[in-house]
């Protein structure tokens, strides 16, 4: 992994180059001329927003840091994209069905995303996919278009059946997708109970699988659906309660995150034939939902690893249109609707979260403070000589020396052998002769792999006020990638290799792992932090991008660190800028997160109030400093979660 440093000019386009923007932004992200990080909403066709704007509009309103920015209309863009593409492919095909698109609200169940959704999806009838009675609550009140489409996903019980059927009264189409056999024998009684017909989807079980993370979600062994056996079980039950034209959609699904097209091919094309044998055996069946799976490439390597996908949005609209075509021209059978779940590339690239640096711990800092004198220990003069002599020396050969002097100096000090200072010394040349000797290998063609790691290991860890654990869980749990950069000084060359630390008191609590077209990067690319006159580091944001799928919902309040703030970007042909900054959702109080874990506020003032009298009874403290102490902790109850600066 080459370091970022380098006497060599710079410009904005090695900026791009080096976090890949132009790849992952996918028309929505790119830097300006003068180093900023900048939104497209509309890609080409609309107004660029500076994120650094963006921040300092949020700073003069009074909002801390972490900070979510989120881009409502690149959700409209997005819902367009999907639609327009699938109907060119449509178009190209001559295919006889329509696209009716539904979201899953399980992606990002956040009020604002959905309606927005919704929205722009109206023109194409686009509906919403939900997998459990509080999601089905929600968009039976959301939809409220006449014969708008509703697909209820996962395992139901009685409640969720008859509230899916009442919303079949009203004038939706709501269709449940049957999971496994027992809940196709209570949505017949049920709908027998209230003389309402079902609206029925079968869930098949394919024997293609899917790929990269999600890959044992489908296949044999999925947690959902019916096999070919119970599928033909399904059809008889049907038949035998007269239901059978009630039979109105076929369900599969090969996992989120499809990076591969070929698994994508050979699911639709058995699917499709699925749905052909079925229509023939009587089943007029009308919508083929092709599940979800349309991947999102966030390292912008357009490949077929985990965090990347090897094909584009209209191949893969292509591809489904196409051999849906061609398996029912074969079969002699009318071509079905076409429903796709598609929330992760809907809503991934509307959200980036904004996190402030506020510090930095150095693995290689300088030793001029430091000192040495001619009675040094014995391990520290080898060091000491090692380094003197390196520019002779054998690189390598004289990195195992200083690892040796390293070992047996931890080995001594563990015995009672060594004192703090010279091990504080032995330990700092052994980083110089490291730096050194990894700056020695810089730009040769071969690297060793220890030397590459390390370079990695003499990398800083940058401070980073957010957890990992809220705002970056796919992270942390499936090790995804997702872009991270500097979004501003990007008109200068980083000089800094970091991982990064958040504010929580685990371990576990970092992100190493970083996007790079070739494999994973160890460490980030950033700026040196700049200290302002009173030695603290001046402002530095990292922005971390495509952020709106998933992330929002399942992050957990580990230390307790509850959402964060959120402001909405809308575009505005009338404003100066080309559009506004709106404050929308505030990020979780200290005394929000106590309540969730069951702390009641007026307990825990009470509980407070006591243990201030006494200490005022006791004479430990003054009565007006027991209040000041009070009123702090009243107050410190309302305030954000996160570290303030």
């Amino acid at each position: 992994m080459s370091n970022s440093t380098g006497a060599e000019s710079w410009d904005i386009q090695q900026a791009r180059d080096l976090y890949s923007i132009q790849r992952w932004g996918a028309g929505y992200f790119d830097i300006s001329e003068t180093g900023h990080v900048i939104a497209r909403p509309l890609q080409e066709n609309g107004a660029a927003v500076d994120l650094t704007d963006v921040i300092e509009e949020a700073k003069a309103r009074g909002l801390k840091f972490p900070l979510l920015v989120r881009f409502q209309d690149i959700l409209r863009n997005r819902v367009e994209s999907i639609n327009t593409t699938f109907r060119n492919a449509i178009n190209e095909f001559n295919y006889q069905g329509r696209y009716r698109g539904v979201f899953p609200i399980k992606v990002n169940q956040l009020r604002e995303v959905v309606e927005e959704i919704l929205d722009a999806g109206k023109p194409f009838d686009f509906g919403l996919e939900v997998g459990s009675k509080p999601e089905l609550f929600a968009g039976l009140a959301l939809q409220s278009q006449l014969g708008s489409l509703i697909v209820c996903n996962g395992y139901k019980d009685a409640a969720f059946v008859r509230m899916a059927l009442l919303g079949n009264k009203l004038g939706k189409r709501v269709i449940m997708v049957v999971e496994k056999l027992e809940e196709l024998r209570q949505i017949i009684q049920i709908s027998k109970q209230l003389g309402i017909e079902p609206l029925v989807g079968i869930r098949a079980r394919l024997l293609a699988k899917g790929g990269g993370k999600w890959a044992d979600s489908a296949g044999e062994n999925a947690k959902f659906g019916l096999s070919t056996a119970e599928l033909l079980a399904a059809t008889e039950m049907l038949r035998k309660e007269n239901l059978g034209h009630c039979f109105k959609l076929l369900h599969f699904h090969i996992g989120s995150q499809v990076p591969d097209i070929l698994v994508v091919k050979r699911a639709v094309q058995e699917a499709a034939r699925f749905y052909a044998k079925l229509y023939k055996m009587g089943f007029q069946i009308q919508y083929l939902d092709v599940g979800g799976g349309l991947g999102v490439d966030y390292d912008g390597s357009r490949s077929a690893f985990d965090s990347s996908t090897n094909y584009t949005l209209q191949e893969y609209a292509n591809d489904i249109v196409y051999y849906v075509a061609d398996v029912c021209n074969a079969e002699q059978v009318p071509h079905p609707d076409i429903i796709s779940e598609s929330g992760r590339a809907l809503v991934a690239y509307h959200s980036v979260l904004i996190v402030e640096v506020f510090g930095a711990i150095e693995k290689n800092r300088a030793s001029s403070a430091l000192e040495f004198g001619d009675q040094e220990h014995a391990l520290v003069r080898e060091l000491l000589d090692i380094r003197k002599n390196l520019p002779r020396q054998n690189k390598l050969e004289a990195y195992h020396d200083a690892l040796e002097r390293k070992e047996d100096a931890q080995h001594m000090f563990t015995l009672g052998m060594l004192e703090l200072p010279d091990k504080a010394k032995i330990e700092q040349l052994y980083w110089d002769i490291s730096r050194e000797v990894v700056e020695s290998f810089r730009g040769q063609a071969y690297v060793p792999e220890e030397i590459l790691k390390l370079e990695d290991s003499l990398g800083d860890q940058y401070l980073c006020n957010f957890s990992v654990f809220q705002s970056l869980l796919d992270h942390w749990a499936l090790g995804q990638l997702f872009p991270i950069m500097p979004i501003s000084r990007l008109e200068q060359r980083p000089s800094r290799e970091a991982t990064l630390v958040d504010i929580t008191c685990d371990s576990d609590g970092q992100v190493n792992k970083f996007i790079d077209l070739r494999d994973v990067r160890d460490t980030l690319p950033l700026h040196a932090l700049i200290a302002n006159g009173e030695g603290l580091p001046e402002p530095y944001y990292l922005g971390f991008f495509l952020m709106g799928a998933y992330q929002d919902i399942m992050g957990d309040l580990h230390n307790l660190f509850g959402r964060v703030n959120e402001v909405h970007v809308f575009l505005d042909p009338d404003e100066p800028a080309g559009y506004y900054v709106e404050e929308i959702i505030e990020g979780t109080t200290i005394v929000q997160a106590l309540d969730s874990v069951q702390y009641d506020e007026k307990e825990l003032k009470r509980q407070m109030k006591a243990q201030v009298d006494d200490a005022i009874k006791s004479d430990r403290m003054k009565p007006s400093e027991a209040m000041r102490l009070l009123d702090d902790y009243e107050r410190g109850l309302k305030e954000y979660t996160y570290l303030s600066f």
